[in-house]
């Protein structure tokens, strides 16, 4: 009576709580729906896509009629004549500095030259996290040959107080200027010439002529860094540093009050943002001509969409440009995601006849080319690589866009060159005069997005659904396999050993997970002096990058063994394997909340790679006891899984889908490869190695555990 009486006074569980046993118990459908419908919804993103929409109401664009005429055109042209003979006559590529710089002057706007040194990319474990651009200073007492020479000049805005600045970069090769490259100086110059004349600025403007022969990124960044962080000695560096050659041909023998005046370095405010413009090469195809947006930044950031759609607004609907982003063109033609797209749209067909609202029937050129610019941008920020140099303002918190022009005639028929300038300049325009309306910081629209056209984007609440569906069973099943386990140490718990009690506790007890949290440690300990190695292989001179990556192979197996020889390999330490893979998967969650704070893409990539590979993982041993149809569907599913889960594997599917070319050495490429992100300080390579790589080893542990081993040795127990 008792007994019975308490067991109704004692209350019934919550429900949350009734519903996580409630799908502990029945962990694989949960799993195998969450994960189908988690890549699903990835694939039905495009669907999903909505036109951009300017969300801050100060930029008005095209409100205002551009004053960038024919005249302005006359003056790049005989800007552009100018650059010729200065060409013809530069020694060293540096006539050409001293041509802009007068230029500038004659428009009455304060110039200055910067000088900086090339950039030594290396890896160094100390400063991954650190500026790019700390090394880029001119180091005093040196002497330098191999140097660049920034040109900048500044603007006052006449309605301004000097607190905001906007910045042009224009980038170009000095030691030899291409006749595209040239045409982007005469584009920017006359625009800064337009803007030195008009009356309605109330932001300064910063023309940066980016001496691009080390790249354009690190010329904008050696500027970036020195305009943010100023240096503060007791003697100007540049005084005490000789470079060779800079001093004898920019200044006159006496002309030292000239000197100083160029090489002090000005500013004006604050860089409320940046556009970066140059042209490309002339297109094989189209009949107009066209402008590239590029937009990613280190580690997945991104402008806010107000900027983007401003130019995109401006390019299509003012000038007639056709405005492309960076996509996959091997999907383009792909016949596996037309038959995706035919039925996604059926799908759609049905559901709009549901319910009229639901506009989810995209046609199937629009769902295919709308996946492969997704998959370029989910690809680019994964990567955490900028795109182009407007991810040095990135850095500092400015939003910044870098645009290409691709015109669609030969460069010399003046005729068709003198309209491009013309509409190529008042789209310039145009985006400046958006800008200086702004009263504060861009912050209406968003900044966590991925396009799927220039005029269509996917906002974070709707690509977090994805990620969120692959993530929901992680801790559904670590619960139920720590569950299980638990069930199964009861039983154990009540065998009579020999020995002391704190010894059974842990052999038997709620403590066994102990064993299990070892070889994580050991593994992750592992993994990190494995991402420390190419600090050290790269030392080595004169090796190929395949030789590179034997050595860093190589040595990673011997300090493995070494760390088993000293701590004990799993498989002799009496770990069960459904322990070892809740802690896996313990990892994976973990991992992947912290990645997708830093970068989201990069941890969406991963958990479309990492999540099933660690779901289907099961011991080898135990599968060879199922039936043939499971045994052979789970087998398969687990080797294949697990092989593209391996990171060079993963490395070859992601670069034949970026590139379109399946021909690559897969051991060279992925030494370079990884070289290119540590090179870049990209969160990319920390994950790679210190998330995916031991969840990949603990998932070929479960697949090769000994799984009646420590029941055996129990049972001797």
């Amino acid at each position: 009576m008792a007994s019975s009486a308490t067991e109704e006074a004692k209350p019934k569980p919550r429900l949350i709580v009734r519903l996580g046993v409630f799908l502990a118990s029945h962990h694989i459908l949960f799993s195998a729906i969450c994960c189908t419908a988690g890549v699903i919804a990835l694939l039905f993103l495009p669907a999903l896509a909505k036109n951009t929409y300017l969300s801050e109401n100060a930029l008005i664009p095209g409100s205002a009629n551009t004053l960038f005429s024919t005249e302005d055109v006359l003056e790049a042209n005989r800007f552009a004549k100018g650059i010729e003979a200065a060409t013809g006559e530069s020694r060293g590529g540096t006539e050409i500095p001293k041509f802009i710089a007068q230029q500038m002057k004659n428009l009455g706007a304060e110039v200055y030259y910067h000088e900086f040194l090339p950039d030594s990319k290396c890896f160094h474990p100390l400063k991954f996290f650190t500026s790019m651009t700390n090394n880029m200073a001119v180091k005093p007492n040196g002497t330098y040959t191999n140097f660049g020479i920034n040109t900048i000049g500044i603007i006052r805005a006449p309605r301004g107080d000097g607190k905001e600045a906007i910045v042009l970069v224009t980038p170009y090769n000095s030691q030899r200027v291409q006749p595209n490259e040239l045409l982007s100086l005469s584009l920017g110059f006359s625009v800064f010439s337009l803007l030195s004349r008009v009356a309605w600025l109330s932001k300064d403007i910063v023309w940066l002529s980016a001496d691009s022969q080390f790249g354009e990124y690190t010329a904008v960044s050696a500027w970036l860094n020195q305009y943010h962080n100023p240096m503060f000695l007791s003697h100007p560096v540049t005084l005490a540093t000789k470079m060779y050659g800079a001093n004898r041909i920019i200044y006159k023998p006496d002309g030292t009050t000239e000197k100083a005046e160029l090489m002090a370095f000005k500013r004006a405010g604050t860089v409320a943002a940046a556009l970066i413009f140059k042209v490309g090469e002339t297109r094989k195809y189209g009949d107009r001509d066209s402008v590239t947006m590029y937009a990613e930044a280190s580690n997945g950031q991104m402008p806010n969409l107000d900027l983007l759609n401003v130019v995109h607004y401006l390019a299509v609907h003012r000038q007639g440009f056709r405005v492309n982003i960076e996509t996959f063109s091997s999907l383009l033609t792909s016949s596996w995601l037309k038959v995706i797209a035919e039925v996604f749209h059926n799908i759609g067909t049905v559901l709009r006849k549901v319910n009229p609202d639901w506009k989810l029937d995209v046609t199937v050129p629009d769902y295919v080319e709308g996946t492969a610019n997704l998959a370029s941008s989910i690809y680019n920020q994964a990567l955490g690589i900028p795109t182009g140099s407007h991810g040095a303002f990135r850095d500092y918190q400015v939003d910044a866009v870098s645009l290409e022009f691709g015109p669609a005639f030969h460069l010399r028929n003046e005729n068709a060159k003198s309209s491009f300038l013309l509409r190529g300049g008042r789209l310039t325009e145009g985006v400046v005069i958006s800008i200086n309306n702004l009263l504060e910081k861009f912050h209406q629209s968003f900044f966590l997005y991925m396009l799927t056209a220039p005029s269509k984007f996917i906002s974070v609440g709707v690509y977090m659904i994805p990620f969120a569906l692959l993530l929901a069973p992680l801790p559904i099943v670590a619960a139920a396999l720590a569950g299980s386990s638990k069930t199964k140490g009861k039983l154990l718990d009540e065998c009579k050993t020999k020995g002391s009690a704190d010894d059974l506790q842990i052999e038997c007890g709620s403590w066994k997970w102990l064993k299990s949290a070892r070889v994580l440690l050991v593994i992750q300990f592992w993994a990190v002096l494995v991402s420390l190695l190419p600090y050290y292989i790269s030392q080595i001179p004169g090796a190929m990058p395949i030789q590179y990556a034997v050595i860093w192979a190589v040595l990673s197996i011997a300090i493995l063994i070494i760390l088993y020889a000293m701590f004990g390999s799993p498989f002799h330490a009496g770990v069960e394997w459904k322990l070892l893979k809740a802690t896996m998967i313990t990892t994976i969650t973990l991992g992947m909340g912290l990645m997708s704070i830093i970068n989201f893409a990069t941890a969406q990539l991963g958990a479309l790679i990492l999540i099933p590979m660690c779901l289907f993982s099961r011991p080898l041993r135990e599968q060879l006891e199922m039936t043939f149809l499971p045994r052979t569907i789970l087998l398969v599913s687990s080797i294949l899984l697990t092989l593209l889960g391996f990171p060079p594997v993963a490395f070859l599917i992601m670069n034949g889908l970026s590139k379109g070319s399946w021909t690559v050495d897969i051991v060279g490429d992925f030494w370079l490869w990884m070289e290119f992100l540590w090179e870049w300080s990209s969160a990319t390579y920390l994950y790679v190695f210190l998330v995916h790589l031991p969840c990949w080893l603990l998932c070929i542990h479960v697949l090769l555990h000994p799984c009646h081993q420590p029941e055996s040795k129990m049972k001797q127990e």
